[in-house]
């Protein structure tokens, strides 16, 4: 159980930085430019200096920095392997594009492949996944957050 409870650590600090991101993206366009990084650096309690800021650009196209290269950077030293359970289980589902997944749906998921994570903490991850508050994920809202991990 304790690498399950790391899992869970990993994924709220994943989502996280995706909430940061979505939250310092201010056109919607799953993009950032240099000053809205350099807001969400700061926001993340992180003192880069402006060279640090246009370092992580490049690792994007050097105007614009997607958010799989934002977890990508910020991630880097993470061990996400354990992950992987997650990620898979989340597929096994074969959402289709207006399905949506809740808590309840995750731990069942989860728990065919012999993850043993609680409803709350599964209402938790689909919480903090959940883009537009419906108490639910899109297959958008999912495929985003699936994309970023391992």
């Amino acid at each position: 159980m304790g690498s399950v409870s790391v899992d869970v650590e990993t994924l709220n600090h994943i989502l996280g930085l995706v909430e940061a991101f979505r939250a310092f993206d201010s056109d919607n366009d799953g993009c950032i430019n240099v000053q809205e990084l350099g807001g969400i650096m700061s926001s993340l309690g992180y003192n880069v200096t402006e060279q640090d800021v246009q370092a992580m650009m490049h690792k994007g196209d050097g105007q614009l920095l997607s958010l799989p290269d934002f977890i990508d950077i910020n991630t880097e030293n993470l061990q996400l392997s354990g992950l992987s359970a997650l990620k898979t289980a989340i597929q096994a589902l074969e959402l289709h594009q207006h399905d949506v997944l809740t808590g309840e749906e995750l731990r069942r998921a989860v728990g065919n492949l012999g993850v043993e994570l609680s409803l709350d903490d599964c209402q938790q991850i689909v919480a903090s996944m959940d883009g537009d508050g419906d108490g639910a994920i899109s297959v958008d809202e999912l495929n985003l957050i699936l994309n970023c991990l391992v």
